[in-house]
């Protein structure tokens, strides 16, 4: 994989990848990035336990990280709670 983002770009995917209600698909749309390497990206990125939190995280919870695995309940890839987020090209995108 070779990463073509800025560090801006880094700690954005970092923190969609974070982000419950985020799916692998916002992160393909915007970044270019496939589910294998947000999880490369990450294992680069973060300390070991931070790492293995995340990934931990990811696997309890994949079913709101996968569009096709989803609740119909959600139907935002973000918090309603969370601020817009500038430079987020598809921040207002139905899913």
């Amino acid at each position: 994989m070779k990463l073509l983002l800025n560090d801006e770009e880094i700690d954005r995917v970092i923190e969609m990848a974070w982000e419950d209600r985020t799916p692998f698909s916002a992160i393909k749309v915007q970044f270019g990035l496939s589910e294998s390497d947000v999880v490369k990206l990450m294992r680069l990125e973060l300390k070991e336990k931070s790492f293995k939190r995340w990934r931990r995280r990811v696997h309890t919870k994949a079913s709101s990280k996968h569009i096709m695995k989803r609740s119909s309940e959600i139907s935002r890839f973000k918090c309603s709670r969370q601020r817009l987020i500038s430079n987020n090209k598809i921040s207002k995108k139905a899913y």
